[in-house]
């Protein structure tokens, strides 16, 4: 048996602990990460052999939610955990985007990362948990891994910077950032920010990185005193004399067929040259050196074709200042942009970047509309969604519709990121948005251009955004000492440069960024020379789209449901609803307007028809109105007795008439004055201690009676 191995740390001020050997001992790396009353237990695991027939490393990573973990059973009708929340997924993504460049070149076998939330205490976030412990299981197991890649989240709270904050802090800081990265360089960001300025930004991923080298430190340390051997592993490699000779043979002609604007010519004109080399290489003389090489390996011309091409491109931006499109590195594709493009939406635009074309869609709903969330975080709804949908037809392809996978969802989760700094409060704008974005065309960067197309449709749905908000796609193409960043990236460029930087902001500071990179790190000066050309780059962005709208619409769209609400004390909630919902159900049927209410008071009247809208004000009102002295009520007298009448002033809510108080002069009987069921108007003279209401019919003066109230009783003046 294994010997249990606890190691702690502070770092940033909060106690982390890795334990080893005590748990899921038959994988190939497993650890307990705990900090607070947060675990989680991650694991490392390999196939023995690499997988046949692919040109790809089939890494997975896991990260999985128990519901346990806050003790809570879950809500599905199988009463058990289904598919991954939306959180976890993102979760996943943050560990996958920061350990897969670390992975040799040509490693083909499978190699899977579990992350199991088992405890949550609301306070530690546990995503950046399974990140430290992901780096750590591949640390201590046999798998190939240039390691530790650690990671941390850093807020900022009063000025203050804080590693790894808890949730509160989180939502409360005007910095949310989570960066990875190796020793020598950064891997990963992600960023949810309340518009700050670049500098500012530079300097909370500078904090985070000085934590996470010595998280990383750390890591080198126990695995230099638990770790395995790492296994020797066959990689695919590709023998050298075929990128010699396919390169010798198709650089002129791949190089002619690049340099093409148009995306579908592109292909085509590239496609043609690729196939021509392959037929050649097929072709090949059997007295070939590469003739017998190539019969045993029938996916390396592929690779190689590949090779070729990714050379070509990065050579011509690096050597020769050119992008495959013509334009200089800092240069933005031509933009449109529309609104109001669908009559029957409350918001809708399409924004036109190059041949990346996204059409959103802005949809207003009442409060009650707002997603519940069934994780684990303290947050169980949000009122505002963004959705993005990729289909098939985009880049011209056949692919069926199967929901949203990984990606949509990490891209519509980037683009709400991007917009939330900028959305009015629930108090000034009491609606629930969903904004869909749907890509029509892509070729690259198609989340940015989702940021933007968002953005126009708020305004065009009249919502109140503090101001707008646009993105750009940053690559990085490095060979060498050599480097080129490019702004607005097209396809090609991600697909075969070393990183996608998307940077989100107003003209005052960033709100949100996301950075991948398929190389080993880079540094805080690149970081900082991309922030710059970003900031250039939304600048130019966001003038054209406010050529298209300059501010949001001051009228909300016809369809658009209006929205009254109310305020009332939270101990009227229950007489609202009434006994199982049955009040608030019947103000519904007979008004058709929708109601919601809220913990501290707040009713929220929903609905297109200005008529019902104020029936149901009127009939909440009538229902949680309290008494006030000196008021004057119209009421039903309700029940007589020898020294008085007792009156309905409010629903539910009785006051006595004494029988001094009927009329000015002497009463020797109830019912000389008022009978059973009559309606009369009468006025709070007394609220005693116990909450009696005390009534007279004396000195109601005829301008204090309420409009439509009925003639007094004889006798009253």
């Amino acid at each position: 048996m294994s010997e249990v191995k606890v190691y702690e740390r502070n770092i940033g001020g909060r106690e982390i602990s890795l334990t080893f050997g005590k748990y899921a001992k038959q994988a190939s790396g497993a650890v307990l990460v705990q900090s607070g009353g947060t675990a989680v237990l991650v694991t490392a695991t390999m196939s023995k052999n690499p997988r046949e027939g692919i040109d790809f490393f089939p890494l997975l990573v896991d990260y999985e939610e128990k519901h346990y973990a806050v003790g809570r059973i879950p809500g599905s009708f199988m009463r058990r955990e289904g598919r991954a929340s939306e959180h976890a997924i993102l979760s996943g993504r943050l560990i996958d985007r920061s350990i897969r460049p670390l992975f040799p070149e040509g490693f083909r076998n499978d190699v899977q990362v579990v992350a199991y939330v088992l405890s949550s205490d609301q306070q530690v976030e546990p995503d950046m948990l399974g990140m430290i412990g992901a780096s750590a299981a591949l640390m201590v197991s046999d798998i190939p891994f240039d390691g530790p890649c650690c990671g941390v989240r850093v807020g900022r709270l009063g000025g203050q910077w804080l590693i790894n904050p808890t949730f509160h802090e989180s939502e409360e800081g005007d910095i949310d950032l989570v960066v990875s990265g190796t020793r020598d360089a950064i891997m990963m960001v992600e960023a949810g920010i309340k518009v700050v300025p670049e500098a500012e930004v530079l300097d909370a991923i500078a904090v985070g990185f000085d934590a996470v080298r010595e998280l990383d430190e750390w890591q080198v340390e126990i695995a230099k005193e638990i770790g395995k051997p790492k296994l020797e592993i066959k990689l695919a490699e590709t023998d050298p004399r075929l990128y010699q000779w396919i390169e010798k043979a198709g650089t002129d002609a791949l190089v002619a067929a690049i340099q093409n604007s148009d995306k579908k010519a592109r292909e085509e004109a590239t496609s043609q040259v690729l196939g021509d080399l392959g037929t050649q290489l097929a072709n090949l003389a059997e007295s070939h050196e590469l003739k017998e090489y190539l019969a045993s390996h029938p996916k390396a011309i592929a690779d190689a074709l590949y090779h070729l091409e990714k050379k070509v491109v990065r050579k011509l931006t690096t050597e020769k200042g050119v992008r495959v499109d013509g334009r200089k590195p800092e240069e933005i594709r031509p933009i449109t942009c529309e609104v109001a493009v669908l009559s029957r939406a409350h918001g809708s635009s399409v924004f036109t970047r190059g041949q990346t074309q996204v059409m959103n869609i802005c949809t207003l709903g009442s409060t009650g509309d707002a997603q519940k969330i069934d994780g684990l975080d303290p947050i169980t709804s949000k009122r505002y969604m963004h959705h993005y949908n990729f289909p098939g037809f985009s880049v011209g392809e056949v692919k069926p519709s199967r929901g949203p996978g990984r990606r949509e969802i990490g891209h519509g989760a980037l683009a709400e990121r991007a917009l939330t700094p900028v959305l009015p409060t629930v108090e000034d704008f009491p609606y629930s948005l969903r904004l869909v974005s749907e890509v029509l065309e892509s070729n690259g960067s198609t989340s940015m251009a989702s940021t933007c197309s968002s953005t126009l449709s708020l305004m065009d749905a009249g919502v109140p955004i503090s101001a707008p908000v646009a993105g750009v796609a940053m690559g990085l193409i490095k060979e060498g000492d050599r480097f080129a960043i490019l702004t607005d990236i097209q396809g090609i460029e991600d697909h075969l440069g070393d990183m996608d930087f998307k940077v989100a902001g107003t003209h005052e500071g960033i709100t949100a960024l996301q950075m991948d990179i398929k190389i080993k790190g880079i540094s805080l000066e690149v970081m900082q020379v991309a922030l710059e050309q970003a900031r250039k780059g939304r600048m130019f962005i966001l003038d054209k789209m406010l050529d298209a709208i300059e501010q949001p619409r001051t009228e909300l769209s016809p369809y658009a449901p209006r929205i009254l609400t109310l305020h009332i004390n939270p101990e009227k909630i229950g007489a609202l609803i009434g006994p199982g919902g049955k009040m608030i159900k019947r103000i519904v049927e007979e008004t058709g307007v929708k109601i919601d209410v809220e913990d501290d008071g707040s009713v929220f009247v929903t609905t297109s028809d200005a008529d019902a809208a104020q029936r149901a004000v009127a009939w909440v009102e009538r229902l949680t109105k309290e008494a006030e002295v000196g008021q004057v009520y119209t009421g039903k007298v309700t029940r007589i007795l020898n020294f008085g009448a007792f009156v309905e002033i409010l629903p539910g809510k009785e006051g006595l008439v004494h029988i001094s108080q009927l009329a000015p002069t002497r009463v020797a009987k109830v019912e000389d004055v008022v009978n059973l069921g009559d309606v009369i108007t009468v006025k709070v003279m007394e609220i005693d201690n116990q909450g009696r209401i005390n009534l007279t019919l004396k000195g109601v003066r005829p301008e204090e009676m309420p409009q439509g109230a009925g003639q007094q009783p004889a006798g009253v003046n």
